[in-house]
């Protein structure tokens, strides 16, 4: 059989499971995520069905799909709202940080795994899915509430983070010598000044170039502004997926409400891909050893996610139920810690971090949309006001 055709029955067979196991997620109101993870494993390396012709077509468009992921993202922002919620939230970022990012380090330092690895998990643990998230908010009709902008505001500021620390472990991974580690950082650090400063800048001179009445000519220009930027970004060690982000920032109005009209189908068709291509990437086989390991680091980043998300919103004047609600809306890994966890492995690194990071994200991306719903239930809102109760009786007169 000719590899074109094969490549197209293997694309539409597997697209077609998707769209059922996408289904399946909605009637129980799940993410479908792992369900696309457990797809690629099941037609990967060591999988049941593997594929013969389609994995540089998934490949490919798993680049595809962070990029798009981020640039949509970004359009939920406009420069202004970013800098202000930076300043409103430094605080919380770094909290995040300290209380995610310190546990992975640990744990690959318990394995044994050395410093890079470290390096590499603690950003795995550190960063919370902006994807997974957003769609949590969108399915639980939250986004008009009073916590979402504090955790709209530690999304932000995680994904910001990366276009520093991205370059750092780009330049630990390969190995690159002291002089030229720095130097990429320095570089990456003023590719993203720049952008920033010509997003704050010259936002709505850019977003004047593309039609925003005209679906084709939009989605053509701001898809090609996106893919163009990301490319550059790579070119000068800033990940693709920043560099997309902060497209999606500087292009704000009417401009970006259409463009993301337009762009939707094809961010959810790439993430798909993207999300399925790491699966296709590992071993089955590899994620048995690392189930017991992956749970127990869930377990503990969990609770330093609700944490961290409890503490941003109680500093925010949130109240108790919202402020669950922060922390537990923030708890599900997904897109940032699988790039991270495939640029180590690509280098070389560790190879057992890949399966450890699928599990840990098919972990966190179930758990968490269950975990979110919780601060809704009866018998929490129900405890929450026993408490409130209890403490107002024992408050003296």
């Amino acid at each position: 059989m000719h590899d074109t055709t094969l490549l197209l029955i293997e694309v539409g067979a597997l697209l077609l499971v998707l769209s059922l196991l996408g289904r399946v997620a909605l009637r129980f109101g799940v993410s479908p995520i792992p369900l696309y993870l457990l797809a690629g494993l099941t037609v990967g390396h060591g999988g049941v069905l593997p594929l013969q012709a389609s994995q540089d077509f998934f490949e490919v468009g798993s680049e595809i799909g962070v990029i798009l992921l981020l640039a949509m993202l970004g359009l939920e922002y406009s420069p202004s709202e970013l800098v202000r919620n930076l300043k409103q939230s430094r605080l919380a970022g770094v909290l995040d940080a300290l209380l995610n990012a310190i546990p992975g380090a640990a744990f690959a330092l318990l394995l044994g795994w050395g410093p890079v690895a470290a390096v590499t998990l603690a950003g795995v643990t550190w960063v919370s899915s902006s994807g997974v998230v957003a769609k949590v908010l969108r399915d639980l009709r939250r986004l008009s509430n009073r916590e979402t902008p504090v955790i709209l505001s530690v999304l932000v500021i995680e994904d910001l983070a990366m276009a520093f620390y991205l370059p750092v472990l780009s330049a630990l991974v390969i190995g690159a010598g002291l002089l030229q580690g720095a130097t990429t950082v320095v570089v990456a650090v003023t590719v993203v000044v720049v952008i920033l400063f010509a997003a704050l800048r010259f936002g709505k001179v850019l977003s004047r170039l593309f039609p925003a009445q005209s679906p084709e000519p939009l989605l053509l220009g701001v898809l090609g502004l996106t893919m163009l930027v990301a490319g550059l970004a790579e070119q000068v060690s800033v990940s693709a997926a920043v560099g997309a982000f902060l497209v999606g920032i500087a292009i704000s109005g009417q401009v970006a409400h259409n463009a993301t009209v337009v762009l939707a189908p094809l961010r959810d068709l790439f993430a798909t891909v993207f999300f399925v291509f790491f699966g296709i990437a590992t071993d089955p086989a590899d994620i048995v050893p690392v189930i017991l390991p992956a749970l127990a680091l869930a377990v503990v980043t969990i609770a330093t996610k609700t944490l961290g998300g409890y503490i941003a919103a109680r500093r925010a004047g949130i109240g108790v139920p919202g402020s669950w609600r922060t922390g537990l809306t923030l708890t599900p890994r997904g897109e940032f810690s699988i790039v991270i966890a495939g640029l180590a492995v690509g280098a070389g690194i560790e190879p057992m971090l890949a399966p450890l990071a699928t599990a840990y994200v098919l972990i966190t991306v179930i758990a968490g949309p269950l975990l979110a719903r919780i601060p809704d239930a009866t018998w929490f809102k129900n405890a929450v006001r026993n408490r409130r109760l209890a403490t107002e009786a024992s408050e003296p007169v």
